[in-house]
């Protein structure tokens, strides 16, 4: 009888100090920080020494080499585009074999 006691209160004390180290509440939503608000009253809400932007950043038309460039980058996009499959099917075909 006294050890069923003894049993029952170290039992006790056990589940007693587990709970201490589970959290109370769960909260399963999502969680993000609050917008940074922009500062000045600028037109377009930009802060202006950290942000500039180019009157025509994006003029491809005044590109110096335009047609070169934009070969070589549909070239690049493409051959990646082929390269990556063909070189995961070899890579996965060496894996399979050798394991």
């Amino acid at each position: 009888m006294a050890l069923n006691n003894g049993l029952r209160s170290c039992a006790s004390k056990l589940l007693t100090s587990t709970e201490s180290f589970l959290p109370k509440s769960v909260n399963r939503g999502f969680h993000s920080t609050g917008m940074k608000r922009m500062s000045g009253g600028h037109a377009h809400g930009h802060d202006e020494p950290f942000y500039v932007h180019a009157k025509h950043m994006y003029n491809l038309d005044m590109m110096n080499h335009q047609a070169l460039k934009m070969s070589l980058t549909v070239l690049g996009v493409f051959s990646i585009g082929v390269g990556v499959p063909i070189f995961a099917v070899i890579f996965q075909q060496k894996k399979t074999s050798s394991g």
